[in-house]
C-alpha cells in the first residue's frame, strides 16, 4: 500500500507532500490544496494539527509522477491515500495481461468494459510497467470478477499515468454487470 512523507525541510512534520505507490515516489499537485488536505496528511503522520498548506512548490519541486490532484479532503480522513487506486490482472498466465482490477476503499473490484478501448489499455500497461497495450478485450474476456464494478465509461487518451487521471462515472457509479469486466493484454515488461 502507499506511504507519505514529508521532504525539502529540517522537520519531519513540515515539507512537500510525497506518496510512494506503484513502486515511485511521487508528488500532489496544489490545485484545490487546502488546510483540510493538510490536516489528514499530519494526522496520517502523526504530526498533530495542520498549521498551513502552503502550495506553488515552497518546498521545492519533486521529480517523478504527480500521483493526486484535485483534493478534497474533509479533513476527517485516515489517510491521503485513501484517493489512490491500485491496479493488478488477474486470471491469466503472465502478470501483463488479465481482467483489470482496482483496489479501493479495501476492497477489490473490476472495471466495466463499456466505451473500453485500447487507450484505457495503454494506461494500465504503463501504470504497472507492461510495456505498450496490445489488445483491450472486454465481455470478460479474462473471466467474470467478483464484488464492486469500481469504474465504467472510462475515457482515456492513454497519457495519463492513472486510470483515475481519465475522465470516467463516479467511483462505484456504473451501469454494468460482471459478465462485462474489462481486460488488458501488453506486450510484457519495459
Amino acid at each position: 500500500m502507499p506511504t507519505v512523507r514529508l521532504v525539502n525541510s529540517n522537520s519531519s512534520c513540515s515539507g512537500r507532500v510525497e506518496i510512494f505507490h506503484n513502486g515511485n515516489w511521487g508528488t500532489v499537485c496544489d490545485d484545490g490544496w487546502d488546510m483540510n488536505d493538510a490536516q489528514v496528511v499530519c494526522q496520517q503522520l502523526g504530526c498533530g494539527r495542520a498549521l498551513s498548506a502552503p502550495g506553488r512548490a515552497h518546498f521545492g519541486q519533486g521529480s517523478g509522477p504527480i500521483w493526486l490532484d484535485d483534493l478534497q479532503c474533509s479533513g476527517t480522513e485516515s489517510s491521503l491515500t485513501d484517493y489512490m487506486i491500485t491496479v493488478r490482472l488477474v486470471n491469466s498466465d503472465s502478470s501483463c495481461s488479465g481482467r483489470v482490477e482496482i483496489f479501493h476503499n479495501g476492497n477489490w473490484g473490476t472495471v466495466c468494459d463499456d466505451v473500453w478501448d485500447l487507450n484505457d489499455a495503454q494506461v494500465v500497461c504503463k501504470q504497472l510497467g507492461c510495456g505498450r497495450a496490445l489488445s483491450a478485450p472486454g465481455s470478460a474476456h479474462f473471466g467474470q470478477g467478483s464484488g464492486p464494478i469500481w469504474l465504467d465509461d472510462l475515457q482515456c487518451s492513454g497519457t495519463e499515468s492513472s486510470l483515475t487521471d481519465c475522465t470516467h462515472r463516479e467511483l462505484g457509479t456504473h451501469n454494468c454487470g460482471h459478465s462485462e469486466d474489462a481486460g488488458v493484454v501488453c506486450e510484457g515488461e519495459d
